[in-house]
């Protein structure tokens, strides 16, 4: 039986590289949205490579929507909690509560519901592998982004710990800090205002969601022997949050 991977926010970005990457890598793949015709398009490129696909059309913010759809699953080897979303940029006395909750709905409470629902399957089945998709706004807040930031150290915070309250059901946890990465992230958090979202790339080569996923599955590969408890990967002109080398 082919090893199966559940990865969540599969419709674009990481998520989508992440499943097309794992599937070539031959995992039998689950791929979770919230857009039935994106994940469609997915499964069938998957399928049409000779992969295996199932698709789950879900919000991760709904609890009960979360059990719905992965309470009939059996096993699943590994989960990449990949959802997650940045609303807004503005000091926090003007920002949108509409936006908070967005994000701490998906990025905190989505991953929280989605992780006890696959962790106690893998404690049955005596392991498993969990990988968080964190930010280096983790441990590095900046300017009109408290919120998201806050989020995401969050996601920071929970990794440890669950590295801590799973380690003696064999069950392995990782954690991914990326930088820069391009994706549709910008344009969400501008709410479709593309020249924004276009800015924040200005003269910089970012990285890209197959970054992301390559390094997804270097950890996947690793003997059981071992964890990569968090990987901080930047894109060669960004040093920190802070410092980033603009190319004219």
């Amino acid at each position: 039986m082919k090893k199966q991977a559940l990865i969540t926010g599969a419709t674009s970005g990481i998520g989508r590289a992440t499943a097309l990457r794992l599937a070539a890598d031959g995992w039998a793949v689950t791929a979770t949205g919230r857009r039935r015709e994106r994940l469609d398009l997915l499964r069938r490129e998957i399928e049409a490579s000779g992969g295996e696909c199932r698709t789950l059309t879900f919000d991760v913010r709904d609890e009960e929507a979360c059990h719905a759809a992965l309470d009939p699953i059996e096993r699943i080897d590994l989960l990449v909690n990949n959802a997650g979303l940045a609303a807004g940029f503005e000091h926090l006395d003007q920002g949108s509560t509409a936006d908070w909750n967005a994000m701490i709905d998906t990025n905190i409470k989505g991953l929280l519901y989605v992780t006890q629902i696959i962790a106690r399957k893998m404690i049955a089945a005596g392991g498993g592998h969990i990988v968080n998709i964190g930010s280096i706004a983790g441990t590095e807040p900046y300017e009109n982004g408290a919120v998201y930031c806050a989020t995401k150290h969050a996601v920071h915070a929970l990794s440890q710990a669950m590295r801590a309250d799973l380690l003696a059901d064999g069950i392995r946890v990782s954690e991914i800090r990326p930088g820069m990465v391009e994706t549709e992230f910008s344009i969400v958090r501008f709410h479709g205002d593309r020249t924004a979202a276009d800015n924040v790339y200005r003269g910089v080569e970012p990285l890209t969601g197959d970054d992301i996923a390559e390094a997804i599955a270097w950890i996947t590969q690793l003997p059981a022997r071992m964890n990569v408890n968090e990987i901080v990967l930047m894109p060669s002109q960004q040093a920190c949050q802070y410092y980033v080398h603009r190319k004219r």
